[in-house]
């Protein structure tokens, strides 16, 4: 995909692009495939805003997505690529030779009327799914489990995907789009290739009212308040923070604050953290 440019007829229009989606299928979604949604807003089941800045946004349905491809030797063409407006990747409706239709995420350089397979004997080919047993030192992967049967976790969103670096202990050393390091059990089921849709990364907004439409409501800068309701709010004219580095509004170090517990079961599994040294 590709992104497509504007003629800067109005301010918002002059620095906003948008993913060419001529490569998708022009069609309905698949009503079978179809879910509500309801909208928090940010809100925990106390109605209580853990989530800030969320709120409004377009109306949509979910798109019903097979993230655990536990449909095995069964070979399934591809209907359709369609957009979905709750995930950065595109989707794909595919359909299996016993008629059962499915959404998948759809790696980079499927198209219409190919066919993919999930199983341990599926060829090494963008699409298919095999569990990392059977797939190759060093192939690129997407849609990867973290914990066996559990369905796809890691490496979903848009242009993402990891590598197989090793095998050892029924363990896969896997190198994670952050650079995370880590160990997963080799029975645990991943998707070859990329995800689709690599330019989304580099789609601009342009207005605030696209990102209203995203979902997102205005974020004010502490700095722009008053003391009482922020750390940084205060003072006259602009004034600098005044603290040891800048801080949530409730006092936390906002800035490489580690919040992640040391008693936590998975730690043994990482070799190299993301944001280590």
């Amino acid at each position: 995909m590709a992104i497509k440019f504007y003629k800067p007829t109005t301010p918002g229009r002059r620095g906003m692009t948008v993913t060419d989606y001529s490569g998708l299928s022009k069609v309905e979604p698949e009503k079978s495939l179809l879910a509500p949604i309801s909208k928090s807003a940010g809100r925990n089941s106390y109605g209580r805003i853990t989530v800030r800045h969320r709120g409004g946004g377009s109306r949509r349905k979910y798109r019903i997505i097979d993230f655990k491809r536990n449909k095995t030797d069964i070979p399934a063409e591809v209907l359709t690529l369609e957009y979905d407006p709750n995930h950065s990747a595109h989707i794909a409706l595919v359909q299996y030779e016993d008629g059962e239709k499915r959404y998948i995420v759809a790696p980079q350089g499927l198209k219409v009327g190919d066919t993919v397979v999930s199983g341990t004997k599926a060829d090494i080919k963008p699409g298919n799914a095999l569990p990392l047993s059977n797939i190759p030192t060093g192939t690129f992967i997407h849609n990867l489990e973290l914990y066996p049967g559990k369905g796809a976790q890691l490496a979903r969103s848009a242009g993402t995907m990891a590598q197989l670096m090793g095998k050892e202990n029924n363990m896969g050393l896997i190198r994670l789009p952050s650079g995370e390091m880590r160990y997963i059990p080799l029975n645990c089921i991943a998707t070859i290739g990329q995800v689709s849709n690599v330019d989304h990364e580099n789609v601009k907004l342009g207005k605030a009212g696209r990102r209203r439409h995203l979902g997102w409501r205005p974020a004010v800068r502490g700095s722009a308040m008053n003391p009482a309701d922020h750390p940084h709010g205060g003072g006259e004219g602009k004034a600098p923070i005044g603290l040891p580095g800048p801080v949530t509004p409730w006092g936390k170090p906002a800035l490489g604050y580690k919040t992640r517990t040391h008693h936590n079961r998975s730690d043994k599994f990482i070799v190299k953290r993301r944001n280590s040294k």
